[in-house]
């Protein structure tokens, strides 16, 4: 009856993420990257809604890549996070089929999560605040209006049951963790690319500078993530205080977590170009955009079979 249900939901999840997809990209009503770029606004207001639509666009180009990216990675880095497992214990308990199932999770929830992220982020550049207080304000707006999706998406990464009770689980860490987080990508953002000009004049450099700044972040907002981590614990499988922070098991997740989110992110960068020159082809062939949509769709479900 379960694998009856997670069939089901499998389903749900990759018509729900087609559908998306769909009515994003091949929409005549809600241009993408290519046509807002091509729009040129009359006055200020028409310029920011066109800004955050393009934004919107963009963010969801990259929720696609990161999807991908995600599926592999993230189930990984949260049992580092809150089983305190070794790195090769964290892999073995990871099998591909899991990892492919996952993505019927994290496409949505990134088509979701991107574009929120981005539009925050391009209507809070419209104001006079300073970088670091835009990232401040985008953690604390982008974790509460997003938390369900972030707890939702960690318990299907450890195959836990969700409860909607839950899904606020672990605010207080999770809030303070997001908003260091913005901060930090606020301020070493602008300082890596005034420290390293050679490197932010080529693709590959900014792609570059824009994962180490991830991986900064990550690592200063550690402390409340390494919280958030000790909150989300199984009761059954509670460890103590004493025992979850030990130097040790702190350095290795904060150490892989960190890298491994700033080299996705990197990567997700790189492809972010080519994903939407493919996208921006299936808009102008929309015929051949449907038909590799549903081959991919039909392979994906046999292989997650």
């Amino acid at each position: 009856m379960s694998q009856l249900n997670d069939r089901r939901a499998g389903r749900a999840a990759m018509m729900l993420g087609v559908g998306t997809v769909w009515a994003f990209c091949f929409s005549s009503t809600l241009p993408g990257p290519a046509a807002v770029g091509a729009q040129q606004a009359a006055g200020d207001t028409s310029e920011f809604i066109t800004k955050v639509v393009g934004a919107a666009a963009q963010g969801a180009v990259a929720a696609c890549v990161a999807a991908v990216l995600s599926a592999f990675t993230e189930p990984i880095v949260n049992r580092l996070l809150v089983e305190r497992c070794t790195v090769s214990q964290a892999i073995n308990s990871v099998k591909l089929q899991d990892c492919l199932k996952f993505f019927l999770t994290t496409f949505p929830t990134n088509m979701l999560k991107f574009p929120i992220f981005e539009v925050i982020n391009m209507m809070l550049a419209f104001t006079s605040l300073s970088g670091s207080l835009r990232g401040i304000i985008n953690g604390a707006l982008f974790c509460t209006i997003m938390l369900p999706v972030t707890n939702y998406r960690f318990r299907k990464s450890m195959n836990l049951p969700i409860e909607p009770a839950l899904l606020y689980q672990a605010y207080p860490p999770t809030l303070l963790r997001d908003i260091v987080y913005g901060w930090a990508r606020g301020i070493f953002g602008g300082l890596l690319y005034k420290l390293m000009p050679g490197l932010a004049t080529s693709f590959v450099g900014k792609a570059f500078l824009f994962g180490l700044t991830v991986t900064i972040a990550c690592i200063l907002s550690s402390p409340f993530n390494e919280w958030r981590g000790f909150w989300l614990q199984q009761p059954g499988k509670k460890l103590p205080m004493s025992q979850f922070f030990k130097p040790e098991r702190y350095v290795r997740s904060t150490g892989v977590g960190a890298t491994i989110m700033g080299i996705s992110l990197m990567v997700g960068a790189l492809l972010v170009p080519a994903a939407e020159t493919l996208f921006g082809y299936f808009m102008a062939n929309r015929i051949v955009g449907l038909v590799t949509l549903v081959a991919i769709c039909l392979g994906y479900s046999k292989l997650i079979k």
